[in-house]
């Protein structure tokens, strides 16, 4: 089994993106969508990481993490769009909502209780 090392909670970045901009939605959807067709291309296994925390299964950093390792494909095309997309969270979230995505990856990364509850429609 592999250990998650999360710092930021992806799927908490997302929920407030969504709720700030309803837009946000058409730029993630698809770098989403192919983020998962790569996965299945390569045939990640998002099961080998251990998870700690209920709110982490089904989160996307399982499948991107694994597609970092296995695709030669995904590693450029991610340093490419990844910066563009971090500075567009940053933009779109106040520096609370960031903080508790922080605080809440550490948590669960530990599997400390918390509110473990997501919006699956955001995964």
């Amino acid at each position: 089994m592999k250990d998650l090392v999360c710092k930021i909670c992806t799927i908490r970045l997302v929920e407030a993106a969504y709720a700030r901009a309803p837009w946000f939605r058409l730029v993630r959807g698809p770098l989403r969508l192919a983020m998962l067709l790569l996965g299945r291309l390569y045939g990640v296994n998002t099961g080998a990481y251990e998870l700690r925390s209920p709110a982490c299964r089904g989160c996307p950093r399982l499948v991107k993490l694994e597609l970092k390792e296995k695709s030669a494909l995904f590693r450029p095309l991610n340093n490419l769009v990844n910066p563009y997309f971090d500075r567009l969270i940053e933009r779109l979230l106040t520096e609370r909502e960031m903080l508790e995505a922080e605080d809440f990856a550490r948590r669960a990364v530990r599997g400390e209780p918390g509110d473990d509850k997501h919006d699956k429609a955001h995964l």
